[in-house]
């Protein structure tokens, strides 16, 4: 069975920065898209960034400019460069890897807590 590893959130002032990292526990293949999503208390969850496997990416318009989303495809690990960080970025950030083998399936990381406060 596949976890995801998630690590880098903590407390930081706005305007300051910080680096998320997720990589899956155990073996996997197939993999077409690894991103980050964020659910703030009361709020749906919502797209940040993915990264797909030809190196594309696509980024919630609040964070273009802001936020930069890259991988390291022989460790299949994501990261989630996160800079000029806003209190409205304070949310749970959840990892993401899609597998598309015969069939789509994805994995979802326990999610690390993001604050941005002053």
């Amino acid at each position: 069975q596949v976890q995801l590893v998630e690590s880098g959130g903590g407390l930081v002032q706005p305007g300051g920065s910080l680096r998320l990292s997720c990589a899956p526990s155990g073996s996997i293949f197939g993999i077409n898209a690894m991103g980050w999503y964020r659910q703030a208390p009361g709020k749906q969850r919502e797209m940040v960034a993915t990264v797909f496997s030809g190196g594309s990416t696509n980024y919630a318009n609040s964070v273009k400019g802001r936020f930069t989303i890259s991988r390291d495809n022989a460790k299949n690990t994501v990261f989630l460069q996160m800079n000029t960080l806003k209190p409205e970025d304070t949310a749970v950030y959840y990892c993401k890897l899609s597998q598309w083998t015969d069939r789509a399936y994805d994995y979802w990381g326990q999610g690390t807590q993001v604050t941005v406060s002053s």
